[in-house]
């Protein structure tokens, strides 16, 4: 086993990114940051996402009044078709009119991850290109129905009914979810020194 950290603030309230820290039996002070995630002019996917998730680690430790007990880690996730980003949908026909453009398509799912100690600042990001099966209206239908694409960059959890779509992914599937953990148990074993 990865010799790592076990204790962290964790700078979101997804229940995606605590359920997959538990599974590496990662401890989570969750402390959630709001942040503006806008997406800038021109900016990229991967870009963007590294800015708000540093954004999100920024706010956090700014809270601690210069006390650092343990890191804290952030991360965010967007989608992108064609280097155009899918964030959130805000209501169904937007969700909808996202998993059309995907249909039959690959597109990339980057996820940016941020761990801040008292020394600095460890970041890294991951993609994954994942291929969709041709979606009928009436597959799309179905899924809205379910709730899943709420609040889910993309409009789709690749953990729930929407995992059926996926003919092929390369990368990481924990990535897609929201926190890729290989990369994330890296970053904490790199953090280990910094609080000897």
């Amino acid at each position: 086993m990865l010799a790592m950290m076990t204790r962290i603030i964790l700078a979101s309230q997804s229940p995606r990114r605590l359920q997959l820290l538990g599974q590496i039996g990662i401890e989570c002070l969750v402390q959630p940051a709001d942040t503006d995630e806008s997406v800038l002019p021109n900016e990229s996917p991967e870009a963007y996402v590294l800015r708000v998730a540093i954004a999100k680690a920024r706010k956090v430790r700014d809270y601690q009044h210069d006390v650092l007990p343990m890191p804290i880690l952030a991360a965010d996730t967007t989608v992108a078709l064609n280097g155009c980003i899918f964030g959130k949908p805000v209501d169904d026909l937007e969700a909808a009119e996202m998993l059309k453009a995907f249909s039959g398509r690959t597109h990339e799912v980057h996820t940016a991850i941020v761990l801040v100690t008292p020394k600095r600042m460890l970041t890294a990001v991951n993609t994954t290109q994942v291929t969709f099966c041709n979606l009928s209206d009436a597959m799309i239908a179905s899924y809205l129905k379910t709730g899943e694409h709420r609040d889910k960059a993309g409009s789709y959890a690749i953990q729930g009914h929407a995992g059926a779509w996926v003919k092929h992914m390369s990368g990481s599937y924990t990535g897609v979810m929201g926190l890729p953990l290989y990369e994330t148990a890296q970053l904490l074993a790199d953090a280990q020194t910094d609080f000897k």
